[in-house]
């Protein structure tokens, strides 16, 4: 095969992997607990919240989460057949996973060990930026199933509310993770579901790097909530609770701290050890001043030394962020990055089809090591068709 009819394979893979199509998610999937009460037609569930007791069972999710997860993911009635989540340990009872979509915002969601209102239990820390709008909510693990034929489950409800406002639910089948959430609208509705994620775990080094920085896991809490929450900051609909932290940005001037500080956010991005910062600075030309731009950071490289995409298509499931930004931004400041070298690539997409195809312009390999809790920069200035 000569090196164009490869390129062509190449860009077809990708364009394959990447394609967002709207489809039905299969049942095994959306009813992880395999429970009637998870059914969205069912009366409201309850807002009673009882933590689980580590000591006694549960301690184990932190073992079982780590890794990079790649698959599928259903946003509401979006389905996108290539996702991924980048699990890691961030210290010896944390691990943490973000998807940095870019301009429009991102999503994260941590778990680690808590001491939360008298009981040594797990929690999540689930939120992030979008459109603006500064959101942080905590769940506390309320349910484990380690007897059932179809895995191990965990569930994990909103640390004030309940399920009446939402939760997640995660089953562990070997190397197979499925990931439902639910939500509510901080108690406007009734909790629908909102996210099912069914992934393989695919690279474990950088995860296994990480846990041996950190020395992960040790049954420690990672975060004292015996208090509970400061009840005058919690955001919830009339009538409803949730442990939801919120700061609206309507200047399009403020930055993550300062959002954070006005939410009331207990547990904000400056308390998170070992992660870093990563500033991406983008060399346009009027050329192609207003085209939208797709950014990859990658455990290998995307693209060769003159800026060819490489013949083996399998290096796009290396990919640990995929973001995208709007026409005339050449600026982006990546949070929560986890530490260790990753390549680079910026796609720019020329005939604006909303994906990777032939004709888009792309940069040569760039790499850059990102050191624990470092502020980095990188400016990508070379671009060729592909």
């Amino acid at each position: 095969m000569v090196k164009s009819e490869m390129k062509s394979a190449w860009l077809l893979a990708i364009c394959l992997m990447m394609q967002m199509t709207l489809q039905s998610c299969d049942n095994e999937i959306r009813n992880l607990a395999e429970r009637k009460d998870d059914d969205e037609n069912n009366p409201v569930p309850d807002a009673k919240v009882i933590p689980i007791n580590i000591n006694e069972k549960g301690i184990e999710f932190l073992e079982k989460m780590p890794g990079h997860w790649t698959g599928t993911n259903l946003v509401m009635t979006d389905q996108y057949d290539w996702f991924a989540f980048d699990y890691r340990p961030i210290s010896p009872s944390h691990v943490h996973g973000i998807f940095e979509g870019g301009t429009f915002g991102n999503l994260f969601t941590s778990f680690f060990i808590a001491d939360f209102e008298g009981t040594h239990t797990l929690m999540a820390r689930n939120g992030g930026i979008l459109s603006g709008i500064y959101r942080t909510s905590y769940f506390v693990l309320d349910s484990v199933d380690n007897n059932s034929s179809r895995g191990d489950f965990y569930r994990f409800v909103d640390a004030e509310g309940g399920r009446r406002t939402m939760w997640m639910e995660l089953r562990f089948v070997k190397d197979s993770l499925y990931f439902n959430a639910y939500t509510s609208g901080l108690g406007r509705d009734i909790p629908r579901r909102h996210m099912t994620f069914k992934a393989l775990k695919g690279n474990l080094e950088l995860a296994e790097h990480a846990a041996n920085a950190v020395d992960y896991p040790v049954d420690q809490s990672a975060v004292d909530f015996n208090q509970g929450f400061e009840k005058n900051y919690l955001q919830a609909a009339e009538g409803a609770k949730s442990a939801t932290f919120l700061a609206q940005d309507l200047t399009g001037e403020k930055d993550i701290f300062t959002l954070a500080y006005e939410s009331g956010d207990p547990f904000t991005i400056e308390d998170h050890p070992y992660l870093a910062y990563l500033n991406l600075q983008i060399e346009r030309t009027a050329d192609w001043n207003d085209k939208t731009l797709f950014v990859n950071l990658s455990k290998r490289a995307l693209t060769d030394d003159m800026g060819y995409f490489v013949e083996d298509a399998t290096v796009f499931n290396d990919v640990l962020m995929f973001s995208e930004l709007d026409n005339n931004e050449d600026e982006f400041l990546f949070t929560y990055v986890h530490p260790g070298e990753y390549y680079v690539n910026v796609v720019v997409d020329l005939n604006d089809d909303g994906m990777i195809s032939a004709g888009d312009m792309t940069n040569p390999a760039q790499s850059i090591l990102i050191e624990p809790e470092g502020q980095h920069q990188i400016v990508v200035s070379q671009f060729i068709n592909n």
